[in-house]
């Protein structure tokens, strides 16, 4: 019999050259390639049984197909679908799986995509998105069909000719009722019924108890089972500010050194990314964000990324970036093993990053 292996050998060489040719070729392949070993830090981030491994490159897409700006925020729907909400307009709205996995895109409409909520209606998932580049609140149903636009405060007329209108986030309140924080605009949280109706404004720019600076987000607290209450961010002054329903003060989390984005609620925890911290002098330093953690009792608990809680006399002390692994935390998203994914504002381009329960 005629010995077949040179033949073979030859052939198997040729495969591979072509093979490796084609990865040199296809971005598509490259990055498949990329995806299927996916790195897991040997790093542990976090304190206090709050702690996590870093996937840097978890949500890694090909840029050339799916592109991000900033990773704004992100949600977890009703199927356990991630969605994100980026300032891209070739896709601004990016779905995951957990494992990374892109199953969807959509939206171009949005050249500030900036705040995303998600809430149930009649069994429903349906969004809220903020573009505070064009001033504009809409709602839409899960596959981005816009089902009704919130008026402006400039079209209500509650607000001056040259009072600005740069809405960054909005809540949905247990009777249906829209919160929209003027963020980036006029310091107020303007108050909807379900129906898009104005209700009331409250707050404002200023440094007294009931006033903001940089209402970058909103939330409901409904921790505990206590009576549920608005949940506010003031991010100038490293706080969350809390109010009633109906926009009375009633108290303040003070949180030292962390310039937080808007609070996440997760049960009885409190979760925020930290967009800056203060490395020096009192002013927020570029590239210095981490994810920062609350327990029930709003006690600080963990930083990952930052500095370990330190409480003397009761009172929380500064905290600061430790490890740098984030650059601007902007939002985080909790699923329900308790893993944790990083959206970043000005962090090159680049992808969420997931932070895995250890």
């Amino acid at each position: 019999m005629q010995n077949n292996k040179p033949t073979q050998r030859r052939q198997f060489l040729k495969g591979s050259v072509a093979l490796a040719g084609g990865a040199l070729l296809s971005p598509d392949l490259n990055f498949y390639i990329q995806k299927s070993k996916p790195k897991l830090s040997e790093e542990v981030l976090g304190h206090n049984g709050f702690r996590y491994r870093v996937h840097q490159e978890w949500g890694n897409l090909n840029p050339s197909q799916t592109p991000v700006k900033n990773c704004h925020e992100m949600v977890m729907d009703s199927q356990g679908r991630l969605i994100m909400v980026t300032d891209e307009t070739k896709n601004n709205i990016i779905v995951y799986d957990k494992s990374g996995k892109l199953l969807e895109t959509w939206g171009s409409d949005y050249p500030g995509g900036h705040g995303l909520s998600i809430f149930d209606e009649g069994g429903e998932d349906m969004l809220l998105i903020c573009d505070p580049n064009i001033g504009k609140v809409v709602k839409t149903d899960i596959k981005g069909k816009v089902l009704m636009t919130l008026q402006t405060p400039h079209e209500l007329g509650i607000y001056k000719e040259d009072m600005p209108f740069k809405p960054t986030e909005t809540t949905v309140g247990p009777n249906g009722d829209i919160y929209v924080a003027d963020g980036y605009g006029s310091q107020f949280v303007i108050q909807y019924d379900a129906k898009g109706k104005y209700i009331r404004h409250f707050g404002g720019g200023g440094d007294e108890d009931g006033q903001f600076q940089t209402v970058h987000g909103v939330a409901i607290d409904q921790r505990n089972g206590a009576a549920p209450t608005l949940l506010c961010t003031s991010r100038a002054h490293n706080a969350f500010k809390r109010y009633s329903l109906d926009g009375k003060y009633l108290s303040t989390i003070f949180l030292p050194g962390a310039f937080v984005c808007r609070p996440v609620m997760d049960e009885d925890n409190l979760y925020a990314g930290v967009c800056w911290s203060r490395l020096k002098y009192l002013n927020q330093t570029p590239n210095s964000g981490f994810v920062t953690i609350l327990d029930k009792n709003n006690k600080v608990v963990s930083n990952p990324g930052g500095t370990k809680p330190e409480y003397r006399n009761g009172e929380l002390q500064l905290m600061v970036q430790e490890s740098p692994v984030f650059k601007h935390c902007h939002d985080v998203c909790i699923d329900e093993d308790k893993n944790i994914y990083v959206c970043q504002w000005n962090a090159n381009q680049t992808y969420p990053i997931k932070l895995e329960r250890v």
